[in-house]
């Protein structure tokens, strides 16, 4: 309800004001703030935009690829669009390679194969959207800054139920979204990176909101904002700042110290309860190397998304499997709903 009632305060004040320029920028920058508190960074490292996809085009686009090092590493545990957009920039000279997943997981060591001293940029999801397999990001971050390589984080699947601090962990660059676990609405994603390596980027995705002084308007005085906000592009999407800032306050009141031991415990009896009902999971069984997500196996999984929507149960739909994600907010009794509901709607196509 707090959400939705930062919501409805943006539509009020949109109804009454019309366009307050000041009110927005500054629930923009609260979202900011709420978003660095989150993962341990300053405010001026921070840049908001409408999609994971619209920061990492402003990361990509940031580089120069004409030297030595224009390598960039990916995963096939990213998800598509980090690798779509890199094999979007192949023309501007990069060469990718892409660390292969085995039996669901990635073995720390691919990345000592994969990362030498031509690569620019190690992309370390740090939880397979697929199966919620979760990476060891210190330990993949300090194998790739041995070979000089920066260390992009894809953070979306994880922000919000698993610990995040770009200090201890020593990311470069993160991103995350609102939609999954942060609470928020469409719109709005969020862009860290580390102050000393803000001058070094300018990204040739960029706006008017990305210079130091937007509301100059003055077109021959080109200068990149001092801070993240150079990667910001054109007007923010305010109503999904209002969301996200009340998402991510909700959280950070919590704390993801004292939500991920509650993951755990649903993750431990979602994997048993999936077992006893003769289901199979491609999710780790160890849970410490276990986000939030858990899959499972059916034989239609878009038909199952469609039938469990239908009874009130949200799931996703990606591959061969359907996945659950548990937040603090669900219970055992959920997943109980969920699973009984999946044994009828699988039942049900079997005898058809």
């Amino acid at each position: 309800m707090r959400v939705r009632g930062a919501i409805e305060s943006y539509l009020d004040d949109w109804a009454e004001t019309g366009m307050n320029w000041e009110k927005w920028m500054e629930e923009v920058d609260s979202s900011k703030r709420e978003f660095a508190r989150l993962v341990g960074a300053v405010t001026g490292e921070v840049s908001m935009h409408g999609s994971a996809s619209q920061a990492i085009n402003a990361v990509a686009s940031s580089f120069d690829y004409s030297g030595k090092r224009n390598k960039v590493v990916v995963t096939e545990a990213d998800f598509p669009t980090v690798v779509f957009i890199w094999k979007a920039c192949l023309r501007l000279g990069i060469t990718l390679e892409i660390v292969p997943v085995v039996e669901g997981e990635i073995d720390p060591a691919s990345y000592e194969r994969y990362v030498d001293d031509r690569t620019l940029i190690t992309c370390i999801p740090q939880v397979y959207y697929q199966n919620g397999f979760k990476q060891d990001i210190a330990l993949i971050a300090e194998m790739a800054h041995k070979k000089g390589s920066l260390v992009f984080v894809d953070a979306y699947q994880a922000l919000g139920t698993e610990p995040v601090d770009v200090r201890q962990m020593d990311i470069d660059i993160l991103v995350s979204g609102n939609l999954k676990y942060l609470l928020g609405m469409p719109g709005s994603a969020y862009l860290f990176v580390k102050q000393e390596l803000i001058p070094r980027m300018k990204p040739t995705s960029t706006g008017w909101f990305g210079q130091e002084n937007p509301f100059a308007f003055n077109i021959r005085d080109f200068r990149y904002a001092g801070d993240a906000r150079r990667f910001d592009t054109g007007t923010p999407i305010v109503i999904a700042a209002y969301a996200a800032r009340e998402g991510m306050r909700i959280i950070n009141e919590i704390g993801v110290s004292r939500i991920k031991p509650w993951i755990d415990e649903l993750s431990r009896y979602a994997i048993r309860e999936i077992e006893k009902r003769g289901f199979s999971t491609t999710s780790p069984k160890d849970i410490a190397k276990k986000g939030a997500v858990t899959s499972i196996q059916v034989p239609s999984p878009q038909d199952a998304e469609a039938q469990l929507k239908k009874r009130g149960i949200i799931v996703s739909a990606r591959g061969p499997v359907v996945r659950l994600a548990h937040h603090f907010f669900v219970t055992p009794e959920d997943i109980d709903r969920a699973l009984d509901s999946l044994e009828e709607i699988v039942g049900l196509k079997s005898k058809g």
